[in-house]
This record gives structure tokens, C-alpha cells and sequence, in this order.
């Protein structure tokens, strides 16, 4: 049996990654030390291995498929097809950001203030390549972890670092000077495997229900009964994606009506439906939206 060779993002986004494959209809167990978790899935191969890298085993044909950053299908340069962009994080739906900071006492304040200095990054490629473009001479040097401490201790005088809610950064006593690009999380594919048609339409069926399970995310559907007497000013309030549905109870004059809405709005919005005649409120999870 042919099988699709599926790379999973090691580190921050790892667990997040599986929680979003067991939402979309896939069960992945991780196995302790070791880099091939278990999915139950006959067409699939799972493997684990760092964001940093995953571009280049796709493009090397070692994987079909993988979830990886935005960031590092840039900074590698890669040729891989971008089947999807995933937004998710474990703080906020929004993408995540590479900025600049420099100390908060620094006499720099615009990036090309920077002339001259040394930047301390992890993303050194693109960090090179966006100071190139402006024509700003800098030296970029590579960090190997806790890139916020360089500044601080006079080793860089500033650095390039992600960032989604900024707290890090200030806990270092650091500026944000500049925001450098945004980043999300993307599948992507070898173009081999994107054209070979069992691969392909394996890839861009994960893709469809991954997304499908993105779309869900604090979302709710909502399942109540009213009277034909209040149906009326009841659905005029209703929240829906297209049109609340509507079926009649059996032999009586009642409806049943259900709904998806955002999570946000149901605590507020509960009380107000009872209040124009619901019954019965049932809310529950989705964990797809196709």
C-alpha cells in the first residue's frame, strides 16, 4: 500500500499540531524518545522533526508533506508547494511576529539607526536579506537560544525574535523598533508527491479537514424549542452562518431551531433567547466546519 509521509512540527507547536489532527478525524500517539509517532491511519507515516528543518526534508523527498512556519519555508528558501496557511497558536488566532528590539535605554530608534551594529537572530536569512533590500549595512550572527539575553549583556545591540504577545520582550527590559514580517503556520508539500495523484488528493484531503477543524474553533452549535408564537422574534436575534434551521415538533406547535455561533457571545446570548420564549437550550462543541 502506498503511503504518504507526514512531517509533525517537534517543539512549541507539537502538541497543538496533534490536537488539531485528533479534532480533524486523526488519532496520533506520541511515542516517548521517539521521532515516529503512531496515527491511526493505514495511508499515513508520521514523523516528528524540528520546524527549522521541515522544508528541506520535504523538498529532499524524505517527507510528502509537513506543518512547519511561515518563517522557515523563507529563511531556507524552500520550493515546496504551500498546500494551506493553518493560523492557529497556543495564545491567539492570529499570526505571530518577527520583530526587532533593541535594550529600552538604546539610542536606536528606526532600523536605520542600526548601520554598523550587530543583530543577534535565529531567522539569519531572512534578517540578512530584508536589511540587504533597504541597502542597511548591519552583521547578522546566528543565536542559539535565549536571543533576548544578547542584548541585554552587550553582546548584540539588537535582535530579531518572534513574538505573539510581546511579554518575553518586556520582561527583558527590551524595544520593539520594527516589525520585521509575519509568520503563521503552513502545510506544505514536495512537489513530487503533489503530483502524484494518491498523494495529492491524501494531502489536500488533510488539508480540507484540517482547516475544517481551524474554521470550528470557538464555535458552538446551538439546539433549541419555541413556540410558533415566539418563533419569530426569537430568530430575528439568532446569530447563524447562512440561515438558522427550523424543523417542526411533531403534532404540536413548537419548533426546533439550531444554529452555529461564535463561543464568545453565548453566555449573553442564552439569557436573551429564554427571555423571547427558548426552551430546551442545548449547547455543544463542532469539531469541523467544511
Amino acid at each position: 500500500m502506498s503511503t504518504v509521509k507526514l512531517g509533525l512540527p517537534k517543539g512549541s507547536l507539537e502538541s497543538a499540531t496533534i490536537e488539531l489532527f485528533e479534532k480533524a478525524g486523526w488519532k496520533i500517539k506520541p511515542a516517548a524518545r521517539n521521532y515516529f509517532p503512531k496515527i491511526d491511519d493505514p495511508e499515513l507515516d508520521c514523523f516528528i522533526c524540528r520546524p527549522q528543518e521541515m522544508s528541506r526534508y520535504i523538498e529532499s523527498g524524505m517527507l510528502d508533506v509537513g506543518i512547519t512556519g511561515k518563517d522557515w519555508t523563507l529563511e531556507n528558501q524552500s520550493t515546496a508547494i504551500i498546500v494551506a496557511d493553518l493560523i492557529y497558536s497556543k495564545v491567539s488566532k492570529r499570526p505571530t511576529r518577527w520583530v526587532v528590539a533593541v535594550a529600552g535605554d538604546s539610542p536606536i530608534h528606526t532600523i536605520e539607526d542600526l548601520r554598523g551594529k550587530k543583530i543577534a537572530t535565529e531567522l539569519v536569512g531572512v534578517t540578512r536579506r530584508f536589511f540587504s533590500e533597504r541597502n542597511i549595512d548591519v552583521e547578522v550572527e546566528f543565536s542559539w537560544g535565549a536571543t533576548e539575553a544578547k542584548v541585554v549583556t552587550g553582546l548584540a545591540d539588537a535582535i530579531v525574535e518572534v513574538t505573539e504577545t510581546e511579554t518575553t520582550i518586556r520582561a527583558h527590559g527590551l524595544r520593539i523598533i520594527h516589525e520585521l514580517m509575519e509568520s503563521n503556520v503552513q502545510l506544505i508539500a514536495n512537489t513530487e508527491a503533489w503530483e502524484d495523484p494518491f498523494k495529492k488528493q491524501k494531502i489536500s484531503n488533510i488539508s480540507l479537514l484540517l482547516q475544517g477543524a481551524l474554521n470550528a474553533d470557538r464555535i458552538v452549535g446551538l439546539k433549541m424549542n419555541v413556540r410558533d408564537s415566539d418563533l419569530d422574534k426569537l430568530v430575528s436575534i439568532l446569530p447563524s452562518l447562512n440561515a438558522p434551521t427550523i424543523a417542526s415538533l411533531y403534532q404540536t406547535d413548537w419548533f426546533s431551531v439550531e444554529t452555529v455561533i461564535s463561543k464568545d457571545i453565548v453566555r449573553d446570548l442564552i439569557p436573551e433567547l429564554m427571555g423571547r420564549g427558548a426552551e430546551g437550550i442545548i449547547e455543544y462543541p463542532l469539531n469541523k466546519i467544511i
